[in-house]
């Protein structure tokens, strides 16, 4: 599925044919950006599936700060999304070298790179890959991720990620949506 635009405005459409897909073919676990905690909310549901919600780092917008409320986060818990904030996997430390000396470094290329297939795309594979880091999913398994461009989600994809240090390892196998 295109999407005429990228956006929030595509977020059920993109959230109800995940789900359909997931259950249609027996993928157990979704990984989802969520930076306020509305897209994951509109998994809460999903009592057969494990949904991983991957939120910005905090320090994002303000040192020390998350951008999900604590509230938010406690209420997605109780709902059974597990709840990730920790460094992206394609920025991270790079980001403040480049920032300082004015380069790029690998993970940046490696960002730039999905972008050119959107930035949902570069999303999605980011929060799969720090998932599977952080041990929420398992290792060797399809699994969907939905992602966005800034708020919402227009991106699903269909992927088995691999650790960090083995980045290019990761499957792209299936993009279900994003923008055109």
């Amino acid at each position: 599925m295109y999407f005429e635009k990228s956006g929030p405005r595509n977020t059920r459409a993109t959230i109800d044919l995940a789900l359909k897909i997931a259950r249609e073919r027996g993928i157990k676990h979704i990984v989802v950006a969520s930076t306020s905690g509305k897209t994951a909310m509109l998994l809460a549901n999903c009592r057969d599936l494990r949904i991983v919600c991957v939120t910005h780092v905090y320090g994002f917008s303000e040192n020390g700060k998350n951008e999900m409320e604590e509230n938010v986060r406690i209420d997605l818990q109780q709902q059974g999304i597990y709840v990730l904030s920790t460094t992206h996997v394609l920025s991270g430390v790079e980001r403040g070298i480049s920032t300082q000396s004015s380069g790029m470094y690998p993970a940046e290329i490696i960002a730039n790179a999905l972008r050119m297939l959107g930035q949902g795309t570069k999303v999605c594979v980011e929060v799969a890959i720090m998932a599977l880091d952080a041990g929420l999913i398992p290792h060797g398994d399809a699994v969907i991720a939905i992602g966005g461009t800034g708020k919402g989600a227009d991106t699903a994809i269909i992927m088995t990620p691999a650790h960090a240090q083995h980045v290019f390892k990761t499957k792209i196998h299936e993009i279900l949506c994003k923008p055109y």
